[in-house]
């Protein structure tokens, strides 16, 4: 009797494993393929081979670009080479890629780079605030740009009990900036599993150097994070639900949710277009591929715009996808003046004229 019981609770288990797991499949659009919308006048950028994980562009056209990410459970081209930030001036006529040097006692070794967010200072002073992972831990390193020399500086790095699986990050004033965590647990095999599971653990925090605390909970995997032109408004990627949250931020920094945009694709960095107001969502339209890469059936990539963001119906379409065969894993897609810069978790970056 006592054999019976342990196999029909076996097999009930068992039963149950597979039911989560077609499921995580299904949220992963695991069996999803894309039509192929390209524009005309595009290129790779030949310096950028290695990821562009994310790209932040200030208002004069010099792009900012993240590159060498190493994290747990997604393919790396270049596992031994540190990561980098890149600049690219929008203005010239074939931009080029340079990554910018870094002074100041920056430990370059251990530069493991994710998202990025700018500063403007009142003075004009340019500031790079970047989420770092040191031997796989979660920082943010502040770092001045200096124009003339076209490098960065380093200044200071955040540390904080919050701070952890940082995915990305956007400032809104000196040391005063959102932030994404991606996944509760910080071991890669439970993080696996979170993710089965389907927990919704993860939360937006505020820092500041005054206040540390968690502003919005609740989500499966909060990822990019981007704030509307006027600062009145916080959009938040989930990328395991698949969707964007929309949210207040009131003047103690909370935020409080006015909507959520389902869109049926694995949503990575936002950023929002500076002469629309539109959210340009870099997708993973089959994250299964993503996971589990193979370069003869390799992950696509998809760039949304999302238009009249605030209205009870936002109106989707479709910027850019590709099957793999061109850009793999897009991540960020990002816009200025008529050109996007589209880049990728571990791949290439692709420059087109809209």
């Amino acid at each position: 009797m006592g054999k019976l019981v342990a196999l029909v609770l076996l097999g009930v288990g068992l039963s149950l494993v597979g039911e989560m797991f077609l499921a995580f499949r299904e949220r992963m659009n695991a069996s999803r393929e894309v039509e192929p919308v390209e524009p005309e006048n595009c290129h790779l950028i030949e310096e950028l081979e290695n990821g562009s994980e994310d790209i932040d562009i200030l208002p004069s056209g010099l792009a900012f670009i993240s590159s060498g990410l190493k994290y747990p459970g997604l393919q790396n081209f270049a596992p031994d080479e540190p990561g980098k930030i890149f600049l690219m001036d929008l203005n010239e006529q074939n931009p080029r890629a340079q990554a910018l040097e870094i002074s100041g006692g920056f430990d370059k070794e251990l530069f493991n780079p994710h998202g990025i967010s700018i500063f403007i200072d009142k003075d004009h002073t340019v500031y790079l605030y970047v989420v770092n992972h040191p031997h796989m831990k979660s920082t943010v390193e502040i770092f001045k740009f200096e124009e003339q020399q076209r490098s960065l500086v380093y200044l200071k790095t955040i540390k904080h009990e919050l701070l952890k699986s940082v995915n990305d990050i956007v400032v809104l004033g000196p040391e005063q900036f959102y932030a994404t965590r991606d996944h509760y647990f910080t071991n890669s095999f439970l993080s696996l599993f979170e993710m089965i599971l389907d927990l919704r653990w993860t939360y937006v925090i505020f820092y500041s150097p005054r206040e540390v605390k968690v502003v919005a909970k609740g989500f499966c995997s909060a990822n990019g994070i981007t704030v509307s032109a006027d600062q009145k408004y916080v959009y938040v990627a989930d990328v395991a639900a698949k969707n964007i949250h929309v949210m207040e931020k009131h003047d103690n920094w909370d935020l409080t949710q006015l909507k959520v945009i389902q869109l049926g694709t694995l949503v990575d960095n936002l950023t929002v277009d500076p002469a629309t107001g539109d959210i340009l969502a870099g997708c993973h339209p089959n994250l299964m591929k993503l996971l589990n890469y193979n370069p003869e059936d390799p992950p696509g990539s998809e760039v949304l715009r999302i238009q009249n963001v605030l209205s009870e119906k936002p109106r989707v379409s479709t910027v850019y996808a590709n099957n793999g065969s061109v850009l793999q894993g897009t991540s960020v897609a990002s816009v200025y003046r008529g050109k996007i810069l589209i880049g990728t978790v571990f791949h290439k970056t692709l420059y087109c004229e809209l």
